[in-house]
């Protein structure tokens, strides 16, 4: 099984993640992760953090000349800021700075009701752990674990369909397609036309002092049949993904396939008709979005998240001081006027992780060749059924 815990604030010296469960003999590089860390960092709308910031990682732990050990990997990326906040910050008693506390909670934020759970009269005690900024790392974890993955043939990707009131059509458009148009695209979307509009929308919102959320979608390709499980609520692949997309900062809804559509349409068309054309099982539909009773079917695995739009304003919103008890405008924290493009980024990243985890969980192993030994066992079987 493959999990982990982060760790870090948004200024403090840096971010950190520990995994465990990554089997040895994994063929990992820097490379392999700073190129993911670096797309996280793009996209139209982003914020003056990504002028400042020039993400990269460090392994502390787990790596070897250039192989995995199957001991915990520890990953490590520097906050370039933390110069500026190395007092701000510090650990020390004797560092503390008076008169720079801050009492304005952002509406949207976790401000109000972190500092109130957490007794914190300073609200930066919150902002700084509930920060995106996290996200970093996590993208660095999904690049690991998109590097097992690939070893297996399977592929993660993830897209923007919407940014504000702007949506890209075409759901039915090649996913190999749709991936190399996104990837070369400033809002991250693979239709040209929208892209345009998306620009628009968010150059029009930053000049107001607005923020834009937006629809982002994952696809995977080549899982196999049998990721996850009907038998227990914990272990059905959708409900992980769903957690997965959910526990990204700003996001509010999920869905895997038609989603909220299959509950508008008739079972008739929501479900997907099955067939045998002597080789294997086929589905000429994937209304269900690769998953069905809490499994991969085989089909390619679709899951879209939405993401609110960042309650950080420069035109900011009415709150009151935690001590004065007065109304004020909310604070203003550097921010973007829209993340959703990297937020693909991110939702890729631990889309990549539960799927890297629930191989894991179906083929064990303790070493690559392991696993890999027991994968194409099962893939023999499979192709006997």
């Amino acid at each position: 099984m493959i999990r982990y815990l982060t760790a870090g604030e948004s200024h403090g010296p840096e971010l950190t993640a520990i995994v465990e469960g990554i089997p040895a003999h994994l063929e990992l590089s820097h490379e392999d992760v700073n190129g993911h860390l670096a797309r996280r960092q793009q996209g139209h709308g982003r914020g003056g953090r990504m002028m400042i910031e020039s993400d990269t990682v460090e392994f502390t732990s787990g790596v070897r000349w250039g192989k995995t050990l199957g001991s915990p990997l520890t990953l490590k990326i520097i906050n370039r800021d933390w110069v500026n906040w190395n007092q701000k910050m510090s650990p020390l008693a004797g560092d503390r700075i008076d008169g720079i506390e801050v009492t304005r909670p952002r509406p949207g934020h976790a401000d109000l009701s972190g500092s109130i759970k957490y007794r914190q009269d300073d609200i930066r005690n919150i902002l700084e752990r509930s920060s995106a900024r996290e996200t970093a790392v996590r993208v660095a974890v999904g690049a690991v674990c998109q590097k097992l993955l690939a070893a297996f043939a399977i592929k993660v990707a993830g897209y923007v369909t919407e940014i504000g009131p702007v949506a890209a059509p075409g759901r039915d458009i090649d996913y190999d397609l749709k991936i190399k148009r996104s990837a070369e695209s400033p809002c991250r979307t693979f239709d040209p036309a929208a892209e345009q509009q998306m620009i628009a929308e968010i150059d029009q919102a930053k000049e107001q002092g607005d923020t834009l959320g937006g629809v982002v979608e994952v696809v995977v390709l080549g899982a196999p049949i049998g990721l996850g499980s009907y038998v227990q609520w914990d272990r059905k692949l959708d409900a992980k993904l769903a957690m997965a997309i959910m526990s990204i900062q700003a996001f509010k809804g999920v869905e895997v396939g038609l989603g909220f559509a299959a509950a508008r349409t008739p079972g008739s068309q929501v479900h997907d008709e099955i067939f045998y054309d002597g080789e294997g099982y086929t589905r000429p539909t994937n209304r269900a979005g690769g998953i069905e009773g809490g499994m991969s079917n085989g089909e390619a695995i679709i899951v879209r998240g939405a993401m609110k739009p960042i309650p950080t304003l420069y035109k900011p919103l009415k709150s009151v001081d935690i001590q004065s008890k007065q109304a004020f405008e909310a604070t203003v924290e550097r921010s973007d006027a829209c993340a959703v493009p990297a937020a693909a980024v991110v939702a890729e990243a631990v889309v990549a992780i539960e799927i890297a985890n629930a191989m894991r969980e179906k083929f064990g192993g303790d070493s690559v060749g392991e696993m890999l030994s027991n994968f194409q066992h099962y893939q023999r079987y499979v192709s006997e059924r």
